[in-house]
């Protein structure tokens, strides 16, 4: 399994908005943009659970993550692999994505929302760096 460049690191540790891409059960694309960050070799996101995008992927784990550096159009990072879930740390993850992104703790999670967190370990790793 390929590890993560230093490059596509950097750019998956950045507060850049990301987009998903999962598998309808018709074998169509779903797409969505995510919130995103990076342990070690493993990008991650978080949903709650029931979302369209967490109902797809336990049918079908497959992912592609991917990110564009805002400030370089030719600069980005795409990973695929297998989705793994865990819900012990979704809230804790869910807020440090946002304090990542706004700064701010996420606004209150609704009596009966329960977070799951998204880790995808990189099978294949397409980038382009434009520097």
């Amino acid at each position: 399994m390929p590890t993560l460049t230093d490059h596509a690191r950097s750019l998956f540790a950045r507060p850049i908005l990301g987009w998903v891409t999962v598998i309808r059960p018709d074998g169509s694309p779903h797409n969505s943009v995510v919130w995103l960050d990076v342990e070690g070799d493993t990008v991650l996101f978080n949903t709650a659970i029931g979302r369209a995008k967490e109902r797809y992927l336990r049918e079908n784990p497959s992912v592609s993550v991917s990110v564009l550096d805002p400030d370089h159009a030719f600069s980005w990072a795409s990973v695929s692999g297998t989705a793994t879930f865990t819900t012990d740390d979704g809230n804790e993850v869910i807020h440090r994505l946002a304090h990542k992104y706004t700064g701010a703790d996420f606004r209150e999670l609704a009596e009966d929302e329960r977070r799951v967190t998204v880790r995808v370990t990189p099978e294949h790793l397409v980038e382009q760096s434009s520097h």
